[in-house]
């Protein structure tokens, strides 16, 4: 579903990513771990065509997306890509289902589409009483599955969630990291989770380990990397 082969990444004489290859299959749940500097942010954004690699290629669902012109690939990541932040990223001035509707408008959605979709999200998620609540009314959990709503709204084929639950208390943190799973189950999306969250990260099919820029490969390694990290408080735009 999705493969990743020699990305390579640098920020001027800093080399953050340093030759990743790895095949995500469709419907997988992965979190892709590591200390902080090792190039997990920078490795999601590359995947969801936020940023291009220096070199590799990354294929989705059978599309090259580095061939893709800049509209082609703003569409593409539209349609095909959903992303969870860390701090939810809420319009504050648009109710709960207005925010999960606004992917679907820039899709080209109508109206009455977008809002069955928004409100078919809402209720799977418990939220339906709080549809026309505004992101001030809401607690943090609901504002994060909120996000992950909005995330959903045009069925993307893989959804991208960095820190998602870091900003959540260990209650809401443990009713988000179920939905994942439960939403896997229901729609057969694919998940990769960029975490610090050791409890999350044993929860997924598979864990990533990203050291200097590199995968870790052996099970020594990888808990030496899950020992090493620790919660981060920095806005997801910043390299984790």
């Amino acid at each position: 579903m999705i493969k990743i082969e020699n990305i390579t990444k640098s920020f001027g004489d800093l080399q953050v990513l340093k030759g990743i290859n790895m095949e995500i299959a469709k419907g997988e749940i992965v979190s892709i771990v590591g200390p902080s500097g090792a190039g997990k942010t920078t490795l999601l954004q590359i995947i969801g065509t936020l940023d291009r690699p220096d070199t590799g290629t990354v294929v989705i669902d059978g599309t090259e997306v580095a061939q893709l012109s800049s509209n082609r690939l703003s569409d593409f990541r539209n349609k095909h890509v959903g992303f969870v932040f860390q701090f939810h990223q809420l319009l504050p001035e648009f109710t709960a289902i207005e925010n999960i509707m606004i992917p679907a408008y820039i899709a080209g959605k109508n109206a009455s589409a977008a809002k069955a979709r928004a409100q078919e999200l809402l209720e799977f998620m418990g939220l339906s009483d709080r549809a026309h609540h505004k992101p001030n009314q809401l607690s943090g959990g609901e504002k994060q599955r909120v996000a992950v709503a909005r995330a959903l709204v045009n069925e993307p084929s893989v959804v991208l969630a960095d820190e998602p639950s870091g900003s959540l208390d260990s209650k809401n943190k443990a009713e988000l990291h179920q939905l994942f799973f439960d939403l896997r189950d229901k729609y057969g999306m694919t998940f990769i989770i960029v975490t610090h969250d050791e409890s999350l990260a044993e929860l997924t099919d598979r864990t990533i380990c990203l050291k200097d820029g590199r995968i870790v490969d052996n099970l020594h390694d990888e808990e030496n990397v899950l020992a090493s990290t620790s919660p981060e408080t920095t806005p997801t735009i910043q390299e984790s």
